[in-house]
C-alpha cells in the first residue's frame, strides 16, 4: 500500500483526534472534507437540497463514529466518501421507493378524494376555484395538504405515509398552502 501523501495524513491524524472528542480536530476535518462530501453527495443524488441534507448526516456520523475510523484500512477521505456514498445511496433507494409507493397509492385511488369533494360541493364556486388551484400544485405540495385536509392526518401521519422527513413535510406544506393562496387570491 503507497505511503499517504501528506494533506491524507493530516486528515487522518485530525480524524484520530475527533475520534478522542477534539473539536478543534473535527473542525479541520470537516473543513478538509465537507466540499468533497457535498460533491459526491451532489453527483450521486442529482439534487443539492438533498446532497446538503446527506452531507449534514455525514459529517454528524463522522462525529459520532470517528473511533471507527482505521488508518491501516485506508485514508480518512476514504472512508468519509464510503459513509457518503452509501449514505446518498440510501437516499436514492428511499426516494424512489416513495415514489414507488405513491404511484402505487394513486393507481389503488387515483383521485377518488378529489372526486368526493367535488360532488358534495359541485355548486360552490369557492369550492371549485380550490379544487383547481390544488390542481396547480407541485405534486409534493399538493399530496401532504390533500392527505392532511382531506383524509385528516397529521403532519407525522402524512411524513410516515410519504416516506419523508416530517421537518419536509411541514415545509412542503406552508409552501403549498402559500402557493394555494396566491392562487384564489388571484382569482383564478
Amino acid at each position: 500500500m503507497p505511503h499517504p501523501s501528506a494533506p491524507h495524513a493530516h486528515v487522518d491524524a485530525l480524524l484520530l483526534r475527533a475520534a478522542d472528542g477534539d473539536r478543534e480536530a473535527f473542525a479541520g476535518v470537516y473543513d478538509a472534507l465537507a466540499q468533497t462530501v457535498m460533491g459526491l453527495a451532489c453527483r450521486i443524488l442529482r439534487d443539492a437540497s438533498q446532497a446538503e441534507e446527506v452531507t449534514q448526516d455525514v459529517m454528524i456520523e463522522v462525529w459520532r463514529t470517528a473511533d471507527r475510523f482505521r488508518p491501516d484500512l485506508g485514508t480518512a477521505k476514504a472512508w468519509v466518501l464510503t459513509l457518503t456514498h452509501r449514505r446518498a445511496v440510501d437516499r436514492v433507494r428511499t426516494v424512489q421507493a416513495s415514489k414507488d409507493r405513491e404511484v402505487r397509492a394513486g393507481m389503488l385511488s387515483p383521485d377518488r378524494d378529489f372526486d368526493q369533494v367535488a360532488e358534495a360541493v359541485e355548486d360552490s364556486d369557492e369550492r371549485r376555484r380550490v379544487h383547481h388551484c390544488l390542481e396547480t400544485l407541485e405534486r409534493p405540495q399538493r399530496v401532504p395538504l390533500v392527505l392532511a385536509y382531506y383524509q385528516g392526518m397529521t403532519c407525522l401521519e402524512v411524513a410516515r405515509a410519504l416516506s419523508t422527513p416530517e421537518g419536509t413535510v411541514k415545509s412542503r406544506m406552508r409552501k403549498g398552502l402559500e402557493q394555494l393562496r396566491a392562487c384564489l387570491e388571484a382569482g383564478s
